[in-house]
């Protein structure tokens, strides 16, 4: 099985994730910032990495590079980890039912949201639980179909870097489970 990681950021999930490599799964990188922690990730442990640079493209046209790679590597799967970017209609529709994303809340709570925000507005709102969602990726911003999710409490010390850190063990450990669970299907 072959699984396309679209990343952004420091790419904190990945480790987990490139370890199942160990279990016959490969995975490339896919990202758009050239300096992302991402890559640096995937290169410790060998994954191919593409930048694909999104300055003076069309949103379509961005994702149509994009879907050029998936096509040419022939992804099985598209994960997105860590990825700030809203993705079209170019690879919602021929992916359907085989992209998806990870997000740090319990959506639909906080959709849209982006990564120490999303934590900060749980703080800010007084939330006593927050966690992850797997979700598949469709045309609504982190509004497609839930595949899990997984909450941890918010304690009174949590600041917005504590939680992040305990959302992304929420977010590793549903990953390789949902990843181990699809590689059984190929």
């Amino acid at each position: 099985m072959k699984i396309a990681i679209l990343a952004s950021t420091s790419g904190s999930d990945l480790p987990a994730v490139f370890a199942l490599q160990q279990e016959g799964i490969d995975f490339f990188l896919i990202t758009n910032k050239p300096q992302c922690g991402a890559i640096e990730k995937a290169k410790n442990t060998a994954v191919p990495v593409y930048i694909v640079e999104a300055t003076g493209k069309k949103r379509e046209e961005f994702d149509e590079e994009i879907l050029k790679i998936l096509e040419a590597e022939k992804a099985d799967y598209v994960f997105l980890i860590g990825y700030m970017r809203i993705i079209t209609h170019v690879l919602t529709t021929p992916w359907k039912g085989k992209i998806f994303n990870i997000h740090p809340s319990l959506l639909p709570a906080f959709a849209g949201g982006m990564d120490k925000d999303v934590h900060s507005e749980v703080l800010k709102r007084g939330c006593k639980i927050t966690g992850a969602t797997l979700h598949e990726v469709t045309d609504e911003v982190d509004g497609g179909p839930i595949v899990d999710q997984q909450s941890c409490r918010v304690e009174k010390n949590d600041t917005p870097e504590t939680l992040k850190k305990k959302v992304q063990e929420l977010e590793q450990e549903m990953l390789v489970k949902y990843i181990r669970k699809i590689s059984l299907r190929i």
